[in-house]
């Protein structure tokens, strides 16, 4: 997990990842979300970047009790679980 919640183009300018997980270490949930987006955006040639909210108060202010949090082009898409018709829905 990263700790940059600021997600904008790379160094090499490439576009961000699509999906953004917001989740925290141990979080049991968080592990099941992170094997549905990894599914979901592997099979549409997708990336997504995850952000640890346990190293920015505000994270933690806004998502603490939600995780995991899921993003989709910068809005977000689901808290508590992620539905893989609808990530995928949300990605074509």
């Amino acid at each position: 997990m990263t700790g940059n919640h600021d997600i904008g183009p790379t160094e090499l300018g490439e576009s961000p990842p699509r999906v953004v997980l917001y989740g925290k270490p141990g979080c049991h949930l968080c592990d099941d979300a992170r094997e549905i987006i990894a599914g979901v955006c592997a099979e549409l040639g997708e990336s997504f970047d995850e952000v640890d909210i346990t190293t920015s108060e505000d994270l933690m202010r806004r998502y603490g009790e939600q995780i995991p949090v899921t993003f989709v082009d910068g809005e977000q898409h689901d808290f508590w679980r992620v539905d893989p018709a609808r990530l995928r829905a949300a990605l074509v």
